[in-house]
């Protein structure tokens, strides 16, 4: 029940509004003036204050600012019979919760009572109400015959509900929307182990948008003489992470274009990344350039080379623009690159890798404090949102949109969060990843369902550092774990963040085009 606080010199004319919301169920307190309300406020504790704009002595915009300082997230609804501009953004700056204009009828205030008082609450119902509705349709799409776009379709609409339900507090809800997203990546397994290597061997116009696709066919023909495009590489950012930054890009920028395009194996940095500013598959930067690709059982860093490849690619599109590469590892290599932004606006093309996103999943996976902080993928998106707010990197991006620069975001690959221990063996140049395993000798279950396992490399369009070298895959939410010490090792990585292998979250992940309000 309600218990309203309503403030109006002219209070005797609100009897039937008053015995309106009582008959409601809802106790409603009365004062004449901003003084007595502020000795009410007090005295007594309430859930909502109605308060009228025009009052003697104290005036309603006072009494809303003394309120405010004392009772700060005390909603207040301010009544007026003025319709004035300045008086409703005075009103709107003093934070109130909602504005009414005089004469208000009896349906008006409970109406906004509802919204005050019951409006997370009725929004949580009609988003459950809504993913019950749509439970059974999605769970039919899984055992269709989905073509590559149909999946990325999926899971978007899966992200999409798990957005919402985040708001509600129906946690049920959740744990069955989870069990769906986990029936789901089953059946994306079984499609990517049908599809996959047919994918990375036929022409680029008979296969789904892969990691060396991205530059040639969604970036290049984009360049224009007149204005830079800005490349935005955000390491390991999922599909939802990019949705909850998007709304903090729009007040500068548009959406012209968004679509998904599917991370290739590995869904590794070492991997996808080279592959997409090479525009080559692995096995190609291996054979074309050995001098730049790096071998898993070597001792040296994997992606040292992508301005290389990068400048390599542009020169077999023919391309002779002033352009650069940008590495952002830490905030002072931020701020240098926000700062330094003028040096950039006469290129054609600048392309900047932003690496926060994946050192905050792997932080998750190493330190205990920020797996506290970050216990699931609503809490990740909440961090990854706090970090683009509060960086450099927003401003810097708000600076190009006043310069009427072109933006395109994506990233190399995401991340699942694993849970089931899968267990293989090999030899000590096996690779370490959780998710892929690559070296001589791989031994597991050949029967495990969780395990995709390519013997020759070939066959997706892989290098072999030997001729024994082999690939296996851990599919949905496993993970990789030596037989030795096993029990330590599955306790220590159950429930991190580990990219690698093939899920819907690691492989289909987004691509933006922005364009600056301005033009």
């Amino acid at each position: 029940m309600a218990h309203i606080l309503w403030v109006d010199d002219e209070i005797a004319f609100l009897k039937p509004q008053i015995l309106f919301l009582e008959q409601k169920g809802m106790s409603v307190n009365t004062a004449t003036g901003g003084e007595d309300a502020l000795d009410m406020l007090q005295e007594e504790a309430y859930d909502l204050v109605f308060l009228d704009e025009n009052m003697p002595g104290l005036s309603g915009l006072e009494t809303l600012d003394r309120i405010k300082q004392v009772y700060p997230h005390l909603p207040v609804v301010m009544i007026t019979k003025s319709e004035e501009e300045h008086v409703m953004e005075d009103a709107i700056g003093a934070k109130i919760a909602d504005y009414l204009i005089k004469p208000v009828n009896p349906n008006q205030v409970l109406l906004s009572i509802k919204k005050l008082m019951e409006g997370k609450e009725l929004v949580s119902q009609k988003t459950t109400r809504s993913y019950q509705r749509e439970f059974t349709r999605l769970s039919m799409r899984f055992g269709e015959q989905l073509d590559a776009q149909e999946w990325a379709e999926v899971y978007q609409k899966l992200v999409f509900w798990d957005m919402e339900l985040q708001q509600s507090e129906d946690k049920g809800m959740q744990e069955v929307l989870n069990s769906q997203f986990q029936e789901a990546n089953v059946n994306f397994g079984k499609y990517i182990a049908r599809h996959y290597a047919h994918w990375v061997k036929a022409p680029a116009a008979e296969r789904p948008l892969l990691s060396p696709d991205v530059m040639r066919s969604q970036v290049l023909p984009r360049l224009s003489a007149d204005r830079p495009t800005y490349f935005l590489l955000i390491d390991c950012m999922r599909y939802d992470q990019w949705r909850t930054l998007l709304p903090l890009l729009q007040p500068h920028w548009t959406l012209v274009e968004e679509q998904s395009y599917f991370a290739i194996l590995p869904t590794a940095t070492q991997y996808a990344r080279n592959a997409l500013f090479a525009g080559l598959f692995p096995d190609e930067i291996a054979k074309k350039y050995p001098q730049y690709w790096v071998y898993d059982d070597e001792d040296r860093g994997k992606n040292l080379y992508e301005q290389e490849l990068m400048a390599e690619q542009l020169r077999q599109s023919r391309l002779d623009i002033a352009w650069s590469y940008t590495k952002v590892l830490t905030e002072t290599d931020m701020k240098q690159w926000a700062d330094g932004l003028h040096n950039s606006l006469g290129n054609t093309l600048n392309c900047v890798v932003i690496n926060f996103i994946d050192m905050l999943a792997h932080a998750r996976s190493e330190m205990a404090i920020i797996k506290q902080l970050a216990p699931n993928e609503a809490a990740v998106r909440s961090l990854s949102k706090s970090w683009f707010q509060h960086s450099p990197l927003l401003p810097a991006l708000q600076l190009l949109a006043q310069k009427g620069a072109r933006l395109v975001i994506t990233t190399d690959h995401g991340v699942v969060r694993v849970k089931r221990p899968l267990k293989i063996v090999g030899d000590r140049d096996t690779s370490t990843n959780l998710r892929y395993k690559q070296g001589r000798n791989l031994n597991y279950d050949p029967k495990d369902r969780h395990i995709l396992g390519f013997r020759n490399p070939g066959d997706i369009r892989l290098p072999a550092s030997n001729v024994s070298s082999s690939y296996a895959f851990a599919l949905e939410d496993g993970y990789f774990v030596y037989p030795n010490n096993y029990n330590h090792y599955v306790n220590l990585y159950a429930d991190s963040l580990q990219h690698g292998g093939i899920s819907m979250e690691e492989m289909i992940v987004p691509l933006a085009v922005l364009e600056s309000r301005g033009r």
